[in-house]
């Protein structure tokens, strides 16, 4: 059996560890070629040595030496700068690029890989939120190369196997509804940073938190499978279901609905992605059939999650507004964790920045890369 290369952007990260958590389960099936991270370079460090990838890279070169000192002797080529990831997606070594960068940032490493025809396990949503009209052309449901990182894409992924795409009549995308999912709107106005990052069933990192708080998240999942399996908006819904045990459903035009479940645990997803399209056995939890259980469904109150609503109004303006939605939303996001901006500041944020930020320019990645950091720099000025 030869072993996957894969090159895992954002190792340090919640989904970036438990993808080299998936590694160690599969030695025999799994290498981990390359590894990157952004600032946190003692874990890096941990990882190279444990892993012992043939590449690894800082995009934050503030911490060069640092790096350097904490691995010395191991053989790795190091490099150091975001600008370095492109180019080495060209590998031709690397079978697999698992992209779990945060943000924005993840956006050109997947549009250098897709263009290399890499295999790309995508947990970097931002990609297809603000370059879907460009990645397009990359995705084919019969034959795919994209993989989902996503429970709930990979879900629908998972309930397409065997279906025509021309069979379905709607997609449901779970939704927990984040930790105020049973407050009031009044309510909202008292939610401290400490609140927002206690989500009630995922244990992911701070950006991602806040935005299932916000339902922001789920709005680019939207943005995300409006993309991924080519169907228009109106046949693509969200509800909250809190237990998190169905991941996303497809209703097809005979009425029948398909729908995948399991145990809230990433690993799963990700592994998914590498195998598919086999299936690997897995050591996770699973439910337990010998007890009774409730799941419970309820629409989304826009109100309450005034966000995912901005999201839905951005895809269908189109153009560059996904584009200001995703870089306003990292920008309000990193002020309500530094505490500068109330919680109900973040949608205001966003909502202003729509506004207010836009382009006539041709798409293109160059233009993206333009538009993002006038959406910045509006949202990082803007007094709330």
């Amino acid at each position: 059996m030869r072993q996957q290369n894969i090159f895992l952007l954002g190792s340090t990260g919640s989904i970036g560890t438990q993808t080299l958590s998936v590694a160690r389960s599969h030695p025999e099936r799994l290498r981990i070629f390359g590894l990157s991270a952004h600032r946190n370079w003692k874990l890096l460090a941990e990882q190279i040595r444990l892993f012992r990838p043939e590449v690894a890279v800082l995009t934050d070169a503030t911490y060069e030496d640092a790096l350097r000192e904490a691995i010395q002797g191991v053989p790795v080529s190091l490099f150091f700068g975001a600008e370095s990831l492109d180019g080495l997606m060209g590998d031709a070594a690397i079978d697999t690029v698992l992209n779990s960068m945060v943000g924005f940032s993840g956006f050109k490493p997947t549009c250098a890989a897709l263009k290399h025809g890499k295999r790309v396990a995508l947990a970097n949503k931002e990609s297809l939120v603000v370059g879907g009209e460009l990645i397009k052309n990359h995705i084919d449901c019969e034959n795919p190369i994209i993989f989902p990182v996503d429970s709930e894409h990979s879900a629908i992924q998972q309930c397409l196997i065997g279906e025509s795409p021309d069979t379905i009549e709607e997609l449901i995308i779970t939704a927990s509804g984040g930790p105020f999912r049973d407050y009031s709107v009044e309510d909202l106005s008292g939610v401290t940073v400490e609140k927002a990052l206690k989500h009630p069933n995922w244990d992911m990192g701070a950006k991602i938190t806040i935005d299932s708080a916000t339902m922001m998240n789920k709005g680019l999942e939207i943005i995300e499978a409006y993309w991924l399996f080519g169907l228009p908006l109106d046949k693509i819904r969200a509800v909250i279901h809190p237990q998190s045990i169905i991941h996303s459903m497809i209703t097809f035009q005979d009425g029948s609905v398909k729908a995948q479940l399991g145990l809230p645990d990433m690993r799963v997803p990700i592994q998914y992605a590498l195998s598919y399209p086999d299936r690997w056995p897995a050591e996770v939890p699973r439910i337990d059939w010998s007890q009774s259980h409730t799941w419970t469904f309820r629409p989304v109150d826009m109100q309450l999650y005034p966000c995912f609503r901005l999201a839905l109004e951005s895809i269908q303006s189109g153009g560059y507004a996904p584009v200001v939605l995703n870089a306003s939303n990292e920008v309000a996001v990193q002020r309500f964790l530094d505490k500068e901006i109330p919680y109900i500041g973040i949608a205001k944020i966003v909502e202003k920045s729509l506004e207010h930020v836009t382009s006539q320019s041709p798409l293109s990645v160059d233009t993206i890369t333009q538009v993002d950091r006038l959406a910045r720099n509006f949202a990082t000025e803007l007094t709330i």
